[in-house]
């Protein structure tokens, strides 16, 4: 994707062609700040501190921090302590897991002098994956965009967290049919859940929709039901973090109330994932899918621009009150139209995805 007018990936090697840079995504939308990543401890940091964040980025993030580790020590004593530390630094995005067994699946079976340019290779080749499959995501989404039109009037689309580019390598997984859309000349506009406690609807997917010209509104987190009431919504599209084999979709604290007003109001709820986001090791979503619960502060305190243009950070709870901080709900498949993944669109349920993905059968 482009920033003005530039195009970036959200991760890519330094010119010296070792070290990682990545956008930043705490400072967004206030400056574009890109960081250079030299160490596995930084990277495990940029991680669990949500500097990167979105399942595929964090997967590819961490193939990345593995390339670091070995270039320090590539024994397989260290290699296995240091892929279980970039393993538990977020335990609810699947795609971590994914990236960390299928690096160490390859690196295993490596000589020892082999795995730093063997891992940088495979790393390289997760990335380059990942942007295929959501530029194939877009492709299938778009139809849907597609079908929603009607003559004069404005597709309107809405959406929870962030599901852009930044989360991904590039494209994004909810976003991308909505960026083919706008390219392909549709009038759509992106109603964007300001998504509580982090904000990452109001300050990254508005960045991100605003960087490319899409127009779209940012709402308060309770709004989305309402618009569905009013007829303000023509179908809503959200990202996840974990699928269940059965379908049920682990996704930003938020989308299982959003899902609920869609199947109220008979509005198409679609959630859009790489193959890498589907866990094939469980079914029920509500009592196997490990939530995170992040830190309280999250809650109680909200950063901001002011007046003078500089950053404040302020406590919005009285003294003294606590405050839970579950990242993630679950979303049983019975609220989910259905799944949109690089292999085409399928139902949320066993049949559906093995329907697409018979191999896993």
């Amino acid at each position: 994707m482009k920033i003005d007018g530039i195009s970036y990936r959200s991760i890519w090697l330094d010119d010296d062609g070792w070290a990682v840079r990545i956008i930043d995504q705490t400072k967004l939308p206030w400056s574009l700040d890109i960081l250079r990543i030299a160490t596995v401890d930084e990277m495990a940091v940029a991680i669990s501190t949500m500097q990167v964040r979105g399942a595929p980025l964090i997967g590819a993030s961490a193939a990345y921090g593995l390339c670091l580790a070995l270039r320090v020590d590539a024994s397989t004593d260290a290699m296995e302590r240091d892929a279980a530390m970039l393993a538990a630094t977020r335990p609810t995005a699947v795609n971590l897991k994914w990236a960390i067994d299928r690096m160490l699946e390859r690196l295993r079976n490596t000589r020892v002098e082999e795995r730093v340019a063997t891992a940088y290779a495979e790393a390289a080749a997760i990335a380059d994956e990942d942007v295929a499959q959501n530029e194939a995501i877009g492709r299938h989404g778009l139809e849907l965009i597609r079908a929603a039109q009607k003559p004069g009037q404005r597709v309107n689309i809405l959406t929870h967290c962030n599901a852009g580019w930044i989360a991904t390598v590039d494209w994004g997984t909810a976003l991308a049919p909505i960026y083919m859309a706008f390219n392909e000349g549709i009038d759509v506009h992106v109603w964007v859940d300001e998504t509580r406690p982090r904000n990452q609807g109001a300050s990254l997917t508005a960045w991100e929709l605003g960087s490319h010209g899409v127009p779209h509104t940012v709402i308060a987190d309770n709004a989305g039901g309402h618009l569905m009431q009013h007829g303000d919504v023509d179908l809503v599209i959200v990202g996840t973090d974990r699928v269940t084999r059965g379908g049920d979709v682990a996704n930003k604290i938020g989308t299982y109330l959003k899902a609920l007003a869609a199947h109220d109001n008979g509005i198409p709820f679609w959630v859009a994932l790489p193959s890498t986001t589907i866990d094939w090791t469980i079914t029920d979503g509500v009592r196997e899918i490990p939530i995170e619960e992040r830190s309280a502060a999250e809650v109680t305190r909200m950063t901001g621009q002011t007046a003078d243009g500089s950053l404040a950070t302020i406590q919005v709870t009285p003294p003294g009150s606590g405050a839970a901080n579950p990242a993630f709900d679950v979303t049983p498949a019975r609220l989910v139209t259905g799944m949109i993944t690089e292999r085409g669109r399928c139902a949320a349920s066993p049949e559906g995805l093995l329907s697409l993905f018979p191999e896993r059968a």
